[in-house]
């Protein structure tokens, strides 16, 4: 009876402690993949693992293999992001940032780089935006209504309002500005050149190779700031974070080996997801901008999505701030950029230019989140607004076509070929 109980038990395994490496090995294994299906209970999900593979390899109908593969990365996601925190937990604050920033939206980054290679260049561009999008909006807005109304019933946030680093949000604020400003002027640009698309593309491509450097520049600066010179204005977040630090339930190679694992799985999940949604564009009637910035980032920040809310329940704003800005900051400064240099390696024609409307949209939330965040408070009805804005957007993009003409591009046309005509008279 013992022995069933620490088969199932997750602290207790029996055998590990044996000095016959036959029975200590296969111990060693079943410790490690009960502690990481016990890690979530999202991870009941992994089912969908080999039915999305199978489907895909087989060739299921279309939508059935978008379906399945899109629940399996759903706990592959929360399993990476378990993996990556067993890690970071032994490689000190630095370095556990760092592997944090670099793992943190790994599966956004597989998909992408999939979607890259395919030549899907909306897909890539439509889930780096609905990533940040889903983090400012979706994620924030969730974190201020849960924990605005639980801390107003139980009466434990100071005025009903929940405080946190207003200097922190401010600076994480002022980067996203920043990231928005970087997407608006190539939008406006393309919108401005008047010569051949040949010409204005290729313009395009030199202007967001050189913006994606830049950006990439100030993300490392940006860890520089926060990791060193002025590591006390974190203080109050990491002594949250060592507060609820708990022991490592695993080594550091038995968590590099999941990780390893789980990124071979997610890559082989998206690469079926992404070569389905062709298909599905055609049969459900749903465009790949609306996939790509609705679905896909859900699938993606799944994990991030439920640990900012439940931090944020406890009160713990600092950290839930940093969940759901600092994952938005790593996409527009680091993935997205990295998506542009990897494109230019590859000769794929990624760049930063995103429809005006798209564009409009990113700087429109990034301009509610900053006025909303800058006073150091938050309460239901902040949340509450954030989840609203987000769903009218949501609703904005599933009306809205993958041909839709760009508008500023069109009237300069119009513009040009007006003048033209007049000048020929």
């Amino acid at each position: 009876m013992d022995y069933i109980r620490s088969l199932f038990s997750k602290k207790k395994t029996a055998g590990l402690e044996s000095e016959n490496k036959f029975v200590r090995i296969p111990a060693q294994v079943l410790h490690v993949t009960k502690v990481t299906l016990y890690s979530n209970y999202v991870n009941i999900l992994l089912v969908f693992v080999p039915l999305g593979i199978v489907a895909g390899a087989t060739g299921w109908d279309p939508t059935t293999v978008f379906i399945l593969n899109f629940f399996a990365i759903v706990p592959l996601a929360a399993v990476l992001s378990f993996a990556t925190e067993e890690i970071s937990v032994k490689l000190g604050q630095t370095m556990g940032g760092l592997l944090n920033a670099t793992f943190g939206n790994a599966v956004e980054l597989i998909v992408s780089v999939v979607a890259l290679r395919n030549g899907e260049i909306r897909i890539v561009q439509s889930s780096m935006l609905g990533s940040i999008l889903s983090n400012i909006l979706l994620v924030l807005g969730c974190c201020f209504l849960a924990g605005g109304i639980h801390n107003t019933r139980t009466g434990t946030a100071n005025g009903i309002e929940q405080d946190f680093n207003s200097t922190v949000a401010s600076t994480m604020s002022s980067l996203m500005a920043v990231a928005s400003a970087s997407l608006i002027i190539p939008a406006t640009l393309y919108a401005a050149l008047a010569g051949s698309k040949e010409d204005t593309d290729q313009n395009i491509l030199v202007l967001s190779h050189g913006t994606a450097i830049i950006l990439l520049i100030l993300y490392v600066l940006y860890l520089v700031f926060q990791l060193r010179t002025h590591a006390n204005l974190f203080d109050a977040e990491q002594a949250a974070e060592d507060e609820d630090s708990e022991e490592p339930q695993m080594g550091p190679w038995a968590a590099a080996l999941v990780l390893m694992i789980v990124t071979v799985m997610v890559a082989i999940c998206a690469e079926y997801l992404v070569d389905s949604i062709d298909s599905l564009v055609e049969t459900a009637h749903i465009s790949k901008t609306f996939i790509g910035l609705i679905l896909l980032p859900i699938v993606g920040n799944a994990a991030e999505h439920v640990t900012a809310v439940m931090v944020a329940v406890k009160d713990k704003m600092d950290l839930a701030m940093g969940v759901a800005i600092g994952s938005s900051m790593q996409i527009a400064l680091l993935v997205t950029p990295f998506l542009v240099i990897l494109g230019w390696i590859i000769d794929k024609p990624m760049t930063l230019h995103f429809e005006t409307f798209e564009t409009v949209v990113f700087f429109l939330s990034v301009l509610v989140v900053t006025y909303v965040i800058q006073d150091g408070k938050s309460n239901y009805l902040e949340g509450a607004m954030l989840l609203g804005l987000y769903i009218i957007i949501a609703l904005a993009f599933l009306v809205y076509p993958d041909d839709a003409t760009d508008p500023a591009k069109q009237a300069i046309g119009i513009a040009v070929r007006s003048v033209r005509t007049f000048v020929g008279f």
